[in-house]
């Protein structure tokens, strides 16, 4: 295809307010963008193309770029800018993630990692207090700081993304981000609740204060807008990367990390961090291989090292795939997945960390034989004490007779924070992204770049705060935080199947596995597979579930010996688990998109053609 250009959008593809459409007989024409935002749809069936994001205009700036004519990429591209809008506290390009993409002609999975980097000058003894030689309390002293600021990948994983599968031009896939920043979205419930949970925090920058709180906490119904970050992408598409990278705007972002624009409205002291326009330009977005699993017959394609998600979930499946779990009954399933996450999440604290600091032993994580040596651990009758020791990878042949052995381990703790946002995208020709991104903490580090309307991340707390040379995930500088991001794309026969992922920081693990079980196993419908109540278990003395699996499953999962925490306070973000945005694609190119029905709010799934009856 050739390379659209900005004229493409002046030349009447594309009005200020998007697209219009009418209805046909038995399929609709492509969904268009309305004066206000539009409907939270959590499920759609149709064809041509799909979207599913957690909000509806983003969702709908993906879908826009489709009818264009643009791909996957494109679309996902312009979809991850539009959620820097309206989901400002989860991602935007003060952060990172991971992109996973499929060739809809040659079926290839590439990935690239967009992982935010450590500076070149940080200490490994960066989160501790001189004063305490303790670590400094996580919230909200150290995640608001220029110290926990990593170097944003968001920015080269576009342009990467879009040169080397995409069609559309940098500035193409920013500009309705652009113009949605300008015209402004409107405010919902979960956007004024984060906005309120990070009050404290926001108040300490002032040019934070004055984008989020300058009137007050914002009112739900209302508009609003943010011209600087419409400024931003339009300059960032004109100039390209290398003026985030290289440039001005890169200045901008080091000067604040090691000079915290403070506005003396609260005591929290934001230590600045270390952060220099070297270690920007220094910066690259790598494009990489994925995790592979073979699952019953499906491929599983995932994330590798930095990110633990593609290994986790992938020797999760493969430890699952021991047992006929078709013909077990429910309670026995969700026993088997809890203690087979334990187990997993064991080696993952024990052998993951950033590949080029830490030698990750990836396909002994992913082999057969590892697995049904750890599924030899799993009592189907009877919980095992948690933590769980690792495997060895070492010294496995998968026979449980004669056996591997376990290692002597400790529970490391696991600062990986909640927020996080993810979009899945499949085009008309197949192709097909799976794509995480976040900048970690809701609302990050609290610091936005005056006069640039973004908020930077602060992901270098997902190293382990305190210094252990044994430790894969300790503090380096320049490496990569061991991240749980699990974007995911499933086919079968060559076929996509799924494409799937989830935020929830060490939950998105989790959240993915029980989802694929859910639709994979369970032959739930993959909306049910969604909203069906969560429970995670990571290797802790106790499971976190969402408060509705409790009711359902705690009393049954009990008798096995698990014990249950409810995942956060009613009402509050941290009270869910996860939320999942998915597309199927079924035979003769039906696609259902899918996404969170309450969850965060609800998501918001599009597809192109939609069929008015199914």
């Amino acid at each position: 295809m050739l390379r659209r250009t900005t004229a493409l959008l002046a030349c009447g593809a594309l009005s200020a307010s998007l697209l219009g459409a009418t209805a046909t007989t038995t399929e609709a024409a492509p969904q268009v963008a309305q004066r206000h935002s539009p409907p939270k749809n959590p499920v759609a069936v149709g064809r041509g193309g799909a979207v599913s994001s957690v909000d509806p205009d983003a969702s709908q700036v993906g879908l826009d770029v489709l009818a264009r004519g643009g791909n996957a990429v494109d679309a996902a591209v312009a979809t991850a800018a539009a959620l820097g809008v309206t989901e400002p506290f989860s991602a935007g390009i003060g952060g990172g993630g991971y992109f996973v993409y499929r060739d809809g002609r040659t079926g290839e999975v590439n990935t690239i990692d967009g992982r935010e980097t450590a500076p070149a000058a940080m200490e490994h003894d960066a989160f501790i207090d001189p004063a305490t030689g303790q670590p400094y309390p996580f919230t909200p002293q150290l995640v608001t700081s220029g110290v926990s600021v990593g170097v944003p990948g968001t920015a080269a994983t576009w342009s990467k993304a879009l040169r080397r599968w995409g069609t559309f031009s940098l500035s193409d896939a920013l500009t309705p981000a652009a113009r949605l920043a300008r015209r402004g979205f409107v405010v919902d419930p979960t956007f004024r609740l984060q906005t309120k949970e990070n009050a404290l925090r926001f108040r300490t920058f002032e040019p934070t204060f004055d984008l989020y709180l300058d009137h007050g906490l914002p009112v739900v119904g209302s508009r609003f807008r943010n011209p600087d970050l419409a400024r931003t992408y339009e300059r960032l598409g004109r100039r390209g990367v290398g003026w985030l990278y290289r440039g001005r705007l890169g200045r901008e972002i080091a000067a604040n990390v090691q000079d915290p624009p403070l506005s003396g409205r609260t005591d929290l002291p934001a230590p600045p961090g270390s952060m220099t326009t070297a270690d920007l330009a220094g910066y690259r977005a790598l494009v990489q291989a994925p995790t592979h699993v073979d699952y019953r017959g499906y491929d599983v394609y995932g994330m590798a090292p930095s990110s633990s998600g593609g290994t986790t979930v992938g020797e999760s499946l493969d430890i699952l795939e021991q047992f006929d779990l078709s013909g077990m009954r429910r309670r026995d399933v969700l026993h088997h997945y809890l203690e087979a996450t334990a187990l997993a999440f064991a080696d993952r604290a024990e052998y993951v960390g950033d590949p080029a600091y830490v030698d990750v032993p990836t396909d002994d994580l992913l082999s057969d034989g590892f697995a049904a040596e750890r599924a030899c651990r799993i009592d189907p009758d009877h919980a095992a004490a948690k933590p769980v020791p690792p495997g060895d990878v070492t010294s496995y042949d998968g026979d449980c007779a004669t056996g591997g052995r376990d290692l002597a381990g400790t529970e490391r703790p696991d600062t990986e924070n909640l927020s996080t946002t993810h979009l899945a995208v499949v085009d008309r020709w197949g192709n097909a992204v799976s794509y995480t991104l976040t900048i970690e903490q809701t609302g990050g580090s609290g610091i936005v770049v005056p006069g640039r309307g973004f908020l930077l991340n602060n992901e270098l707390t997902d190293f382990t705060a305190v210094y252990d040379p044994d430790d894969p995930n300790r503090i380096e500088p320049g490496k990569r935080p061991r991240s749980s991001m699990s974007p995911t794309i499933v086919t079968r026969d060559g076929r996509p199947v799924l494409v799937i992922g989830s935020p929830g920081g060490s939950t998105i693990i989790t959240t993915v596995l029980q989802v694929l079980l859910n639709r994979l196993d369970l032959g739930m419908s993959l909306p049910d597979a969604i909203a069906a109540p969560r429970a995670s278990q990571r290797n802790t003395s106790t499971v976190t579930a969402e408060q509705a699996f409790i009711d359902q499953w705690g009393t049954k999962l009990g008798r096995y010996g698990h014990q249950f925490t409810v995942a956060g306070p009613p009402g509050s973000s941290s009270a869910e688990i996860g939320a999942v945005e998915a597309i199927e694609i079924g035979p003769h190119g039906r696609l259902t998109a899918a996404a969170e029905p309450t969850r965060r709010g609800g998501g918001a799934a599009y597809v192109l053609r939609p069929t008015l009856s199914r």
